[in-house]
């Protein structure tokens, strides 16, 4: 099974470097010099990782056959996806492979179906599953431990606790205005 494991970003220095956005828990993995990496779009790949060091809190990398800056600007934004035994799980017990969540059904914890994730989107602060509702509307839940309360793979399911609003549009907003304009109507009467 193939994952995308980085994103390539711009390139650094002149000598073929380029920065990475890490998609993978296990970067010393799968971004170690030697392996071999498909690409996305293909006609960049394989790419085989010659270095790799990090500078200034950023993962870089330098490609076999890439020599100059303006090899590694061509790189940029290309995917880096490694092949992945299917049967092989992250080392830690709450961590999961994309693969592993996609599909799952999303369900509150008294049982409320919301729906099925469709898609997981990385972004730098956190990730999201993309659900997939039943009236085919989606819904955006933060993959965070707050909110996703447990994830089943046995029973192919994840359950949610999701604050007011989250799934639905009745958010409950309570201010000191409210309290006050009913204190109002009271003392009015």
């Amino acid at each position: 099974m193939q994952l995308v494991v980085a994103r390539i970003g711009r390139a650094h220095g002149i000598k073929g470097d380029v920065t990475v956005e890490v998609r993978t828990d296990e970067p010393e993995l799968r971004l170690a010099p030697g392996a071999v990496l498909a690409t996305d779009p293909p006609s960049t790949g394989p790419l085989t990782i010659e270095t790799g060091r990090v500078h200034s809190g950023r993962l870089l990398l330098r490609f076999e056959g890439v020599k100059d800056r303006t090899a590694a600007e061509a790189l940029r934004n290309t995917l880096l996806i490694a092949d992945v035994d299917p049967e092989e799980l992250p080392e830690e017990e709450d961590e999961y492979y994309d693969h592993q969540l996609m599909d799952l059904d999303v369900v509150t914890a008294d049982g409320i179906e919301v729906g099925r994730i469709t898609e997981i989107s990385h972004l730098p602060s956190q990730d999201l599953f993309i659900v997939e509702r039943p009236d085919g509307s989606e819904v955006m839940i933060p993959f965070v431990e707050e909110i996703v309360a447990e994830i089943d793979l046995a029973e192919q399911k994840a359950v949610i606790t999701p604050p007011p609003g989250l799934i639905d549009d009745r958010a409950e907003i309570a201010s000191s205005r409210d309290s006050e304009d009913s204190q109002d109507s009271e003392d009015e009467s």
